[in-house]
């Protein structure tokens, strides 16, 4: 359905719209891009498709199911959007998805889910400079086989107990990792140290796992939480804070 890209980029950044901390990491790798000339091949991961074998009653918080299916849908419009315009619209694509899910205000009071509608899938491609017509792709389950086939390319780089986003650097061959999960923003300045130690530790041939389940909400209006503020300390058990493993 889609072709290849011609030349590897630098960076395959693999994301689901639906997810915080893939948004928070995506602002810090576009400022690494600026920064080091680098291209980004924005990939798709969906939540509920690498979920699909859990419980979502048992094993998520209630508002899980509505969001990650909202992630899916936004997909099958990247998908359909890749598909007819070039990957390069992606991009742009993504950016628009985040600013509306993202920053636009506290998630608080919105039905669950709301995420993927057609209204905020229409705004988030006219800003992309793409055909509103693309909405119908919302329901489209045909693209599903395709956004599992990269979900599980994804994962392929990593293992399985990840989440969104996975970061491959210098395909095929160089280093893949999840996340990094970030909270806040780093300035300019520190948007390339940390990118240096995060390859750094990354390209270590023993290197497996760093890791600490208690997170910040990220600070992000979706949140409520301002740049100025720091968000609240929560155990993210699992990445997602499911109820159990």
């Amino acid at each position: 359905m889609n072709m290849p890209p011609t030349k590897n980029a630098d960076i395959n950044f693999y994301f689901d719209p639906i997810c915080p901390f893939a948004w928070m990491t995506s602002k810090w790798i576009r400022i690494v891009q600026a920064q080091r000339d680098y291209t980004v091949d924005w990939r798709f991961i969906s939540l509920r498709l690498i979920n699909s074998h859990i419980d979502y009653d048992t094993h998520f918080p209630e508002e899980y199911h509505a969001q990650h299916t909202a992630g899916l849908r936004l997909l099958r419009v990247a998908s359909a959007a890749r598909e007819k315009h070039g990957r390069e619209a992606i991009g742009p694509l993504y950016a628009a998805y985040g600013a509306r899910i993202m920053e636009a205000g506290p998630d608080e009071g919105r039905a669950p889910g709301w995420q993927g509608t057609p209204d905020l899938a229409a705004d988030a491609l006219a800003e992309a400079n793409l055909p509103t017509s693309l909405v119908d792709a919302l329901d489209d389950t045909t693209r599903d086989a395709e956004i599992q086939a990269e979900s599980d390319a994804a994962l392929s780089l990593t293992g399985k107990d990840v989440g969104t986003p996975i970061v491959h650097f210098e395909p095929p061959e160089g280093i893949a990792f999840f996340g990094p999960v970030i909270s806040r923003l780093p300035s300019d300045e520190q948007a390339g140290v940390l990118w240096d130690a995060v390859i750094g530790l990354a390209r270590f041939p023993g290197f497996a796992e760093l890791k600490r389940s208690l997170r910040e909400r990220p600070q992000l209006p979706s949140f409520g939480v301002t740049a100025q503020e720091t968000g609240k300390t929560e155990d993210w058990h699992a990445g997602s804070r499911r109820l159990k493993k």
